[in-house]
């Protein structure tokens, strides 16, 4: 039977407070047969995030690395951050990283296939790193040149040589999504297979789905269906542990193939924080870790929200309609949703935002918002005013006509700031 289908059923055999527990957020991933324990994420902000931004300074590094590891909380489930180590700014902040002392996120490195810059990897006693294996045609004809016999070829030199130094190679399969499997793909990952038994080295393989082309659905063959490539690849040998998924948003897909990589078999996801990447950007960290909180323990979500701050000072506005992080992720402007939530905060929040990551909901005042968010408002800020009343209260509608008429009178197109609301509810009381 299909996981999803085994999923329904299970679904349906449960409550609804048990099926949607406010108090955390509601599992969409089932137990990933029996793997749950085994799942986690790799960062790559401080690499792909950074290239495709803008030039982190060793302070600005320092700080997202050190967030990550606040979030981590000590468990493995942010479990390495990916470093370039081209520049001898990245190279001190490697070494700040390895100063700093944490056992997870745990500093990689990232290289292309190159002898000389793995010889920066050893230098910097880094204990794994990310090669470059770019493997579809596209990228083996136009970008290198040569055959795929003789690229092949070198990516393994140094492969070989990372494990005989005792480092555990990450080989990024770039462009997977449009690579030949079977003449590309599956020879290059069956001597690594190889050479991972003779020197008694680990491998670990990265699927990028460089131009966000790939599909989460099982029946989609590959190379653009995850779930086909990862059943290929496990069918052939390679440890679900040691296969990380790294996503591209370009057609709003990140999110979904990530978690169908962790379905069908693959234990790691590639992330960064508010999926800065090239393009349209990489699979976000923020919602991978509330799908993932529903199944493994340790993390720290209410560090999440310093994510903006950190990122504003370093000149990245998030937009407003983010997922998790985005000023509006838990904020209601409209009436209908105000007021079913003023009934039972459940109808129209997922989970308990301030449970989870220590963000309260907020509401708009507009017009649109009703007398509800009026009631709201004035719960949260004058709690002494609001006992007692409901939005039927002569009060809540008298405050309601003013908002009303200031929208209408100014052609106001902006929500009250709450000091407009104050002003507003002193001027009502007085005119009482």
């Amino acid at each position: 039977m299909d996981i999803f289908q085994l999923l329904v059923n299970k679904l349906n055999d449960l409550s609804l407070e048990k099926i949607f527990p406010f108090v955390k957020p509601p599992l969409i991933l089932s137990d990933i047969n029996g793997r749950a324990d085994e799942l986690y994420l790799t960062d790559t902000t401080l690499r792909d995030g950074q290239q495709a931004w803008k030039i982190l300074s060793v302070e600005e590094s320092l700080k997202i690395y050190e967030l990550l590891v606040e979030i981590a909380n000590g468990s493995s489930v942010i479990r390495t951050t990916e470093l370039f180590l081209y520049t001898p700014k990245d190279r001190q902040v490697v070494r700040g990283i390895i100063e700093f002392g944490a056992r997870y996120p745990e500093p990689i490195g990232w290289i292309r296939a190159s002898l000389d810059e793995l010889r920066l990897v050893i230098e910097a006693g880094l204990q794994e790193t990310t090669i470059l294996t770019s493997i579809s045609d596209f990228h083996i004809k136009y970008k290198f040149g040569l055959d795929r016999e003789k690229v092949i070829e070198k990516y393994l030199e140094v492969a070989e040589t990372a494990m005989k130094n005792g480092i555990t190679p990450r080989c990024t399969l770039e462009d997977i999504t449009r690579a030949d499997i079977d003449r590309n793909v599956v020879p290059f990952v069956e001597r690594l297979i190889r050479l991972s038994e003779r020197y008694g080295v680990p491998f670990r393989l990265k699927l990028p789905d460089t131009l966000g082309v790939g599909l989460p659905f099982p029946d989609v063959p590959p190379p653009r269906g995850i779930p086909a490539i990862i059943r290929r690849l496990t069918g052939i040998g390679v440890s679900p542990g040691n296969i990380i998924f790294h996503g591209h948003n370009d057609f709003g897909l990140a999110v979904a193939n990530s978690l169908a990589s962790w379905i069908y078999g693959a234990n790691g996801v590639e992330t960064t924080i508010a999926g800065i990447g090239e393009r349209a950007g990489n699979t976000p960290m923020e919602p991978m870790l509330l799908h993932l909180s529903g199944l493994r323990n340790g993390l720290n979500l209410t560090k999440i929200r310093e994510i903006p701050r950190i990122l504003e000072e370093t000149g990245f506005s998030i937009p407003e309609f983010y997922p998790v992080i985005g000023r509006n992720a838990f904020k209601t402007k409209a009436g209908i949703h105000v007021d079913g939530f003023l009934k039972n905060p459940q109808v129209y929040l997922p989970f308990d935002p301030e449970a989870v990551l220590g963000i309260k909901p907020t509401v708009d005042i507009t017009p649109y918002s009703g007398r509800a968010a009026v009631l709201l408002w004035l719960r949260k800020h004058v709690p002494h005013i609001a006992d007692g009343i409901d939005k039927d209260h002569p009060l809540i509608q008298q405050l309601y006509n003013e908002i009303v008429r200031i929208f209408n009178e100014t052609k106001r197109s902006t929500p009250l700031s709450d000091e407009e609301m104050f002003q507003l509810l002193q001027n009502v009381i007085k005119v009482k």
